[in-house]
C-alpha cells in the first residue's frame, strides 16, 4: 500500500501527536494574523467568525495529507486547491502565489519548531525530510516559485518573514477574536505558547514579549506523557468544542 508519505518519516511522528498539533496551531495562529494577505480569510468571513476552526481546519488537512495512502492524499490536495480556485473566483481576483507559499512554508517551520520544543533537536536529514514532503504537497498544488530544497527554503523563510508580515487592523481584530472564543485565561496561554515557538520577527511585530512562564509547563508536560497524564492537562488548556478534536489527533502510527 502506497502513502503519501512514507510511514518512517519523522512528518509522521510529529503530526500523529496532538501536544505538537497544538503548537503547530499557536504559531500559525499568530503568523496567520500578521500575513498580508489575511483579508483573503476575512473575504468568506470563516476566520473572524470562528478563528479556531479556521485554524484548526487548516491543521486537519494538512494531517490528513500526511496520513492518507497516496490517491486519497492527492484528492485532498486537489479539494483544497479547489476550494481556493472557489474563493478567487467569487472576489474576481487571483490569491498571490506568495500567500500560497507562506501557508506551506508555516507548517514545515512549526512542524520543526513544535518537535524541537516537546521532543529534540531534529538532524538536518530528518528535517531535509519535513521540507520535501511539503514540498511534494506544493508540486501537487501547482504553486510557483517553491524552493527546491531545505537550504533554499531557508532563506526563501527568512525572505518571507521580513517582507510579508505587518501589524494591521486584521491582526488586531482576530486576537480580539481569539480572546473572546478562548477566554482570558486560555488566551494567556496561547500566547505563551505562542512566545515559545514563533520566528523573532513575529514575536516583534505582536510584541508577545520574552516571558516564558509557560516553558516550565513544559517539561511537566513531557513528564506528564511519560505517566498518561497528558489528557489532563489537554483538558486544562484547551476550549470545550475542541478538546475532542485535538485528542482526536493522536496516532498510534
Amino acid at each position: 500500500m502506497k502513502y503519501f508519505v512514507d510511514k518512517k518519516s519523522i512528518v509522521r511522528q510529529i503530526w500523529g501527536k496532538g501536544d505538537t498539533i497544538l503548537f503547530i496551531f499557536a504559531g500559525a495562529s499568530a503568523e496567520f494574523a500578521l500575513n498580508k494577505a489575511v483579508d483573503w480569510l476575512y473575504f468568506t468571513g470563516r476566520l473572524p467568525s470562528d478563528p479556531l476552526g479556521r485554524l484548526f481546519s487548516t491543521v486537519a488537512y494538512a494531517r490528513q495529507i500526511i496520513f492518507s495512502e497516496y490517491d486519497n492524499a492527492i484528492k485532498t490536495i486537489d479539494q483544497i486547491t479547489a476550494i481556493h480556485q472557489g474563493v478567487e473566483q467569487s472576489r474576481g481576483e487571483k490569491i498571490p502565489d506568495w500567500a500560497y507559499r507562506d501557508v506551506l512554508f508555516m507548517l514545515i517551520d512549526y512542524s520543526i519548531r513544535s518537535f524541537e520544543l516537546l521532543e529534540r533537536k531534529l538532524s538536518i536529514a530528518e528535517k531535509e525530510d519535513i521540507f520535501a514532503v511539503f514540498y511534494q504537497v506544493g508540486l501537487h498544488m501547482r504553486l510557483a516559485g517553491l524552493p527546491l530544497n531545505f537550504k533554499q527554503w531557508q532563506s526563501m523563510r527568512e525572505q518571507h518573514l521580513q517582507e510579508n508580515l505587518v501589524r494591521s487592523k486584521f491582526t488586531v481584530n482576530l486576537y480580539q477574536q481569539y480572546l473572546k472564543h478562548l477566554g482570558s485565561a486560555r488566551y494567556q496561554a496561547l500566547k505563551q505558547a505562542q512566545v515559545l515557538v514563533v520566528p523573532k520577527k513575529v514575536n516583534q511585530l505582536l510584541n508577545l514579549g520574552g516571558i516564558r512562564w509557560l516553558y516550565p509547563v513544559v517539561g511537566l508536560y513531557r513528564l506528564a506523557r511519560t505517566i498518561k497524564l497528558e489528557g489532563i492537562l489537554k483538558n486544562a488548556i484547551l476550549p470545550p468544542a475542541y478538546k475532542a478534536q485535538i485528542m482526536d489527533l493522536d496516532i498510534a502510527d
